[in-house]
């Protein structure tokens, strides 16, 4: 038979053990912040820095498909197979914020489907966009292509060019890219049109600002169409040969969007027939484009390999922006750029009356 005092000194322990228990219940645990995008050391520790409630863990292409399954917040673009499935069915995973706009790479049904908040940097890069979009425009107004083939002969020869000034401008897509681009081109004095799925907050340098089922009300009369949508079951293929028919002969594209919204074999089919007097193209349909695509050699066509939003700074400015989401996110707020899962970017709030 035990003796009291072992009893009480057993009772003791546990006492202690129970109160060790509890307190290490009571301390709040860290969230593990999972990375997948091209980072610095230096950078990592600059958002570990941001809340003392974060572990920041560096997974990188390599390691994101094991390490998103022990994570709470998942930050970056994974460009390998994530097993989403399994992370949606462990239910640890609470938050994705992704350091693109495009959110294809992890908008799949299972994380549509489940209880997963989903974030963007949507707009973030907008003023490298409209810059791009600048560089692919003039590039084919000012016959850029052309000029570059005659440098490299070492030819001196005036070739035509095509005038902007006086062109009626379509945006197809007026996000934050969309109204980026708007403001930069108000300057040049052009008529600018615009569609897109939350039609209000028209700035007064847009003539007009319809819903993006209107896609037909307009082309008939843009010179220019740019492209600045998101990509989604809406707008997959959305630019085809029956898009481009109605277009005025002699209409230019630009493409700082996705490249599947835009049926490329139309497009090639109206820029070879003369329909179209020109394309920029940022994105493509297929990336890389093929080296035999018909594209390449085109003397009105202006390419870049998806460069659309890059910067010096785009790492940076990501690590900034995801630091102040991460706060608003342990402060029980929401954080900036949710999206709409079934649509694929931010739903645009109506302005209260």
């Amino acid at each position: 038979m035990r003796d009291l005092y072992s009893i009480s000194n057993s009772t003791q322990q546990n006492d202690k053990y129970v109160i060790a228990l509890t307190h290490q219940k009571s301390e709040p645990m860290k969230k593990r912040v999972v990375l997948c995008f091209p980072v610095t050391n230096e950078q990592v520790a600059e958002l570990e820095a941001c809340s003392d409630d974060i572990e920041v863990v560096n997974a990188g292409q390599t390691g994101i498909a094991h390490e998103i399954l022990n994570a709470d917040i998942f930050v970056g673009h994974a460009k390998v197979p994530v097993p989403w499935k399994q992370v949606v069915q462990q239910g640890r995973l609470k938050w994705i914020q992704s350091s693109a706009a495009g959110l294809d790479h992890c908008l799949q049904p299972e994380v549509i489907d489940s209880d997963i908040v989903v974030s963007s940097v949507s707009g973030l890069f907008a003023n490298q966009v409209a810059e791009q979009t600048m560089a692919l425009l003039f590039g084919v107004y000012r016959s850029a292509p052309t000029f570059f083939r005659a440098y490299e002969k070492r030819e001196f020869v005036r070739r035509p060019t095509m005038d902007f000034h006086g062109q009626t401008v379509g945006i197809i897509g007026f996000g934050g890219n969309g109204r980026r681009i708007a403001e930069v081109l108000a300057p040049w004095g052009n008529r600018i049109l615009a569609t897109d799925k939350y039609p209000w907050d028209r700035p007064d340098y847009v003539e007009k600002l319809t819903e993006a089922d209107n896609l037909d009300e307009i082309l008939t009369e843009i010179d220019c169409m740019i492209l600045a949508l998101p990509l989604n079951d809406e707008t997959y293929g959305l630019i085809d040969k029956d898009v481009f028919s109605k277009m005025k002969p002699g209409s230019v594209l630009i493409n700082v969007a996705r490249g599947p919204v835009v049926k490329e074999a139309d497009l090639i089919e109206a820029l070879s027939s003369g329909h179209l007097a020109g394309a920029g193209l940022d994105v493509v349909e297929v990336e890389p484009l093929h080296p035999t695509s018909p594209l390449w050699t085109m003397d009105n066509v202006v390419i870049s390999p998806h460069v659309g939003a890059q910067s010096k700074f785009r790492v940076r400015d990501t690590i900034r922006f995801v630091a102040e989401n991460i706060q608003r996110y342990l402060r029980g707020e929401e954080p900036i750029n949710v999206v709409d899962k079934h649509l694929g970017y931010p739903a645009r709030k109506k302005p209260s009356v």
